[in-house]
């Protein structure tokens, strides 16, 4: 299934056309952590409970648990069956009765079955981490009407990808949490059902995951040519430099680089010279997202949007990129980067009639060209930006008193960048010199990730940086990042705070489209307020991914469009791995 209907593969398929399906089992795969999930964090764990907001949730869970369908990774949103031999859908799109394999089982050999389905997704729209929780709320609930068959009932209205988004969460054992409660954070290792159960573990340092060897579900279509590895391994380390001299001493065996200087100067080891590492720059074709400084609007000082305005004006990028990245990055502008669902130029005539009705309750510039950063000179001594923002700050009413700006109300003004780990330090302190200029009192402080995830999830800041992404088919998700509902729940992805009528408007109308078309038309509407409401500093991005690897793995000569593809469908070439064994 997908969300408008259109399929890539027939309902015979053997496997997907991104994979090798002959690919040999067995090796070893190592990374160092780079996403988080639901609760997780890039820099350590403390739970292996990933799906609730208590604790640190180690990543690569997912990988032991079996969902009903999977997703396709050459097409933007479609489904195809793991744990569900069939789904047969209501006409009115309302109602999913899903058919389970007779085949899947948990770990322990027990079957899986409707019931553990019914339970999984009523526990996690009732105790699961607020961004399931929120995009969970159009899913009614769920039945079991026998062993095998499972009934998922939805509202009226429902987005599009909730029924997707169904499909896909972890199935886990009634049975098992009969014995203890769901929503704790524990370090015992679950009941799974997936291609994976967890190995050895060593918390906050590394978890690994071992291959099932008679998993239930390897010869399936959508598994075939994937899940290769015997053993899967994350590391955590809680500075990036240190966890670079780990990959080249071979403590890890594969990295994705996020820092650009690493990536232009440090490549000069003898394992990379002598060609036992290599790299490689991978297309990205998904939308990029927004990254960036996001302003917490719950607070007062902030929702002025001239001083959010003048804020933006203070980073000089071009700056920035030329003299820390390398020039290695584009300036985001959209929440939408890198995707057809960005707006450009002037709105047109489908764009101006879903924005018509809302003229007056947002900013006129919503209207004309999308709103689009400053471009500096990179000199770092382009002063027009910054008179801008003096300008910008004067009529909102934020005078210098003693050098110092305060508020319109007499209180002084300061402002607290918070992150979690130094990588960005460089990046704040240009940009902090800037504020400084202009009057504005800001800090940086660097707290450890647990307390950086309290504060976070608890709206306990003033800036921080943050990246949204999205998929190239976004709906009922778009809630969690932008609306006023999860504006006030604690744990959800609306970090600045964004409470706008409109906003919540055009994501139901995003919600509702019926064809691809609305959809990229409404995003766009919805692209040009958000951009209009100036809810954040933009960042950077770059389309491509950087990865750098030790010479032990094949992989298939198609990339899947939409995913990495690593480790999914990789594999060890035991003859690389041989010939750099005898290297040392």
């Amino acid at each position: 299934m997908s969300a408008f209907g259109d399929l890539n593969y027939p309902a015979d398929f053997q496997h997907f056309s991104y994979v090798n399906p002959n690919a040999p089992k067995g090796g070893v795969y190592s990374e160092n952590i780079s996403s988080r999930g639901y609760n997780g964090s890039f820099l350590t764990f403390n739970s292996l409970n990933s799906y609730i907001l208590k604790g640190e949730g180690a990543f690569g869970m997912d990988f032991t648990f079996a969902a009903l369908m999977a997703r396709s990774g050459d097409e933007p949103d479609a489904m195809y069956g793991l744990a569900a031999q069939s789904v047969q859908i209501s006409d009115d799109g309302l109602t999913y009765r899903f058919t389970l394999r007779p085949e899947a089982k948990f770990h322990d050999g027990m079957p899986l079955t409707a019931h553990d389905v019914a339970w999984s997704l009523a526990t996690l729209k009732e105790k699961g981490h607020p961004i399931i929780t929120q995009q969970l709320r159009d899913f009614s609930g769920a039945e079991a009407v026998d062993e095998r068959s499972v009934v998922a009932r939805f509202a009226a209205k429902r987005g599009r990808d909730v029924p997707l988004f169904v499909a896909g969460l972890p199935i886990f054992s009634k049975a098992y949490y009969a014995k203890q409660p769901f929503d704790q954070s524990t370090l015992e290792i679950p009941l799974g059902s997936g291609a994976y159960k967890v190995g050895r573990l060593d918390v906050g340092h590394f978890i690994e995951f071992e291959r099932v060897k008679d998993w239930w579900g390897a010869d399936l279509p959508v598994s075939r040519g994937q899940n290769n590895f015997d053993t899967v391994r994350y590391e955590y380390y809680r500075d990036r430099e240190v966890g670079f001299v780990g990959f080249t001493a071979k403590n890890y065996l594969f990295r994705e680089e996020f820092t650009s200087r690493t990536w232009a100067t440090r490549y000069d080891f003898p394992a990379f010279k002598d060609g036992r590492v290599k790299r490689a720059v991978l297309p990205d074709d998904t939308p990029s997202g927004a990254q960036g400084w996001f302003m917490n609007l719950r607070r007062e000082k902030f929702k002025d949007r001239r001083l959010r305005e003048a804020l933006i004006d203070a980073f000089d990028f071009e700056w920035t990129n030329k003299n820390i990245m390398y020039g290695s990055y584009d300036r985001t502008h959209s929440v939408f980067q890198n995707s057809p669902l960005m707006a450009k130029g002037m709105p047109d005539a489908a764009e101006l009639a879903l924005l018509e009705p809302f003229r007056g309750k947002m900013p006129d510039e919503a209207f004309g060209e999308p709103y689009v950063p400053p471009i500096t000179d990179g000199s770092g001594q382009d002063r027009r930006p910054l008179r801008h923002a003096n300008q910008l700050l004067g009529e909102a009413g934020f005078v210098l008193k003693g050098g110092k700006r305060v508020m319109p109300n007499g209180a002084p003004i300061s402002i607290e960048f918070l992150i979690d780990e130094p990588t960005f330090t460089p990046h704040h302190m240009s940009y902090i010199k800037n504020l400084g200029t202009l009057g504005l009192d800001a800090t940086l402080r660097v707290v450890d990730p647990v307390q950086y995830r309290k504060r976070v999830d608890d709206f306990d800041f003033d800036i921080t940086v943050e990246r949204l992404s999205f998929s190239a088919t976004p709906g009922d998700s778009l809630r969690t990042y932008f609306t006023s509902q999860a504006a006030a729940i604690k744990g959800s992805q609306n970090r600045a705070g964004i409470a706008d009528p409109v906003v919540d408007a055009l994501v139901d109308i995003i919600i509702a489209a019926k064809t691809r078309a609305e959809l990229t038309t409404a995003c766009r509407a919805l692209d040009r307020v958000i951009r209009a409401g100036r809810y954040w500093i933009p960042h950077w991005y770059k389309a491509s991914h950087w990865i750098a690897f030790w010479d032990v793995f094949a992989r298939p000569a198609a990339q899947p469009r939409y995913f990495r593809g690593i480790p999914d469908t990789w594999w060890t070439d035991r003859d690389k791995a041989a010939k750099l064994e005898q290297k040392g």
